[in-house]
Parts: structure tokens; sequence; C-alpha cells
């Protein structure tokens, strides 16, 4: 008997070989996916195209009204009117636009590390 036929339980060497590779593939490109998630935009640059007449708390409410023409424009706080470490009220609304984005891109991944701990 050749050492390349040798038994593992029920299934051959190459056999499990194979499994592994494929399940290293699996992983590679799941990681590869994840960490795609956390590259930057390609739409970074065009804040800046938009009109210089239009601020970006008319930005927001325009936006709002064409994304959920139920609720349009909600800001129960108003964090839309604040102005954080001294910058403007648009770099403020840029920062927390950013941050929201990176928060939800990390909840996401944090759900996905959820379900597969426990699936």
């Amino acid at each position: 008997m050749s050492p390349k036929y040798i038994l593992l339980g029920n299934h051959h060497l190459g056999t499990f070989v194979t499994l592994i590779r494929k399940m290293k593939i699996v992983i590679a490109s799941m990681l590869a996916a994840a960490a795609t998630a956390f590259a930057p935009s390609a739409q970074v640059g065009d804040r800046a195209a938009t009109k210089a007449s239009m601020s970006a708390k008319a930005d927001l409410e325009s936006l709002a009204g064409k994304l959920n023409p139920v609720v349009k424009y909600y800001d129960p706080i108003g964090l839309a009117d604040q102005e954080f470490w001294g910058c403007s009220n648009d770099m403020t609304i840029g920062w927390l636009r950013e941050s929201e984005v990176k928060h939800g891109r990390i909840a996401m991944f944090a759900f996905v590390g959820y379900m597969g701990k426990h699936v």
C-alpha cells in the first residue's frame, strides 16, 4: 500500500489535504472581504465637487428627504448644529458622517464574528 492512501477514518489523506486547502482558501477570502469593509471609499474626494453654496446641513436635509420620505430630516439632539473641537459646522458634520459609516462597518463585522462563533 502506497503512503498516499493512508486512511484517516473513512477518508484518504489526499481528500483530507484537499479539504484543508479549501478551508484555507475560504478563510482567506473571508478575511480579504472583511478588510475591504474598512478601506476608504472611492467617493472621498467627491465632497469637494458638490456645490459651494450648499452647506453640509442643507445637504443632510435634502439627502434625508430623498432616502426616507416619511421621516425626512430628524436630528433630535441637534448634532448638525454643533461645532466639535473648534472646527466649522461643515467639518463637524463630515466627521459625524464618517464616524457613523465606520461604526456601522465595525458593527457588521462584529455580527459576522458573533454568528461565526455560534454557528
